[in-house]
């Protein structure tokens, strides 16, 4: 992917874990790399099919000067996040938040904080087979469509509760499958499942999207008390990029979604040709295979 850098913006600001650095302030210097395609810019010579960094310049400086924060690290998420979220054709990033000026008494060229954020594509599989089972599907795809964050509480909310409708939302649903009819797996003796598949962009880090999912399963009135056992709502992520993630409360890709047909089915409506990360097979090969 193309770059377009800016290095070592001055921006003087009032962050700071000592009061005086809040009421006093002091310089800091800003360098970002934006990950982006430049060719139709490249090509056409028009500004609108880029990223202008002038604006970005701006962009940085009022973030920066209208907020307060005790921790540089603070700063510099909160900074990549607006980033991403404002900016036309920016896919990644790579930010770091310098403060040459620390006061911690000794000699020092400058402390900084350096990070990467990116918008992901993850593929979440739904399932429901307590109540009006479409309806729990389609509120869970409302719900992920319309995710925002409360700037306040740094909790994420529906769109409307955080920003008053804004379109900054932390996720966006791009693809939906058909909604598929199937028998249930593992507990065998309960109603049949309503079973779904959807591609979502989000900027959410798999742990955050894990929480998410939960509590809209919550919200939805799920109740873990029985494994493989009816539910109102079931949300899991089934890829997330081409992670390849094993923690304690989170497989990526999900165990065993190779060989389970209700996932791959309505998986392989919306993206035939992804490939697994392990496996190395498409969800359209692994289909085949769970066929036979």
């Amino acid at each position: 992917m193309d770059k377009i850098k800016i290095k070592n913006l001055e921006v003087f600001a009032k962050h700071g874990v000592f009061p005086e650095e809040n009421k006093l302030g002091q310089k800091f210097l800003v360098s970002v790399v934006l990950y982006t395609d430049t060719r139709k810019a490249g090509k056409t010579d028009d500004l609108t099919a880029s990223i202008h960094y002038g604006e970005i310049c701006r962009f940085i400086d009022a973030h920066m000067k209208s907020h307060t924060f005790q921790l540089i690290e603070r700063a510099a998420e909160t900074l990549a996040e607006e980033l991403l979220l404002h900016t036309p054709h920016l896919e990644k990033l790579r930010l770091e938040v310098k403060k040459p000026w620390a006061p911690i008494g000794l000699p020092l060229e400058t402390a900084s904080v350096e990070i990467e954020r990116q918008w992901h594509i993850a593929y979440i599989a739904l399932g429901s087979n307590i109540g009006d089972r479409q309806a729990n599907l389609d509120q869970a795809v409302e719900a992920l469509a319309h995710l925002s964050r409360d700037i306040q509480t740094d909790e994420l909310c529906s769109q409307n509760e955080a920003d008053g409708g804004k379109d900054i939302r932390h996720t966006h649903v791009v693809k939906v499958s058909k909604y598929y009819e199937t028998p249930p797996y593992g507990m065998t003796e309960q109603p049949d499942f309503l079973n779904a598949c959807l591609k979502l962009r989000t900027l959410l880090s798999p742990q955050e999207l894990l929480k998410t999912l939960q509590k809209i399963e919550k919200d939805a009135g799920r109740e873990r008390v029985i494994h493989w056992g009816p539910r109102t709502l079931d949300l899991d992520i089934i890829f997330y990029d081409n992670l390849v993630l094993e923690t304690a409360d989170l497989c990526i890709p999900h165990v065993e979604m190779h060989k389970r047909r209700f996932v791959l089915e309505p998986l392989y409506d919306i993206a035939p040709y992804k490939r697994h990360p392990v496996y190395g097979k498409t969800v359209r090969e692994m289909l085949e295979q769970a066929d036979t």
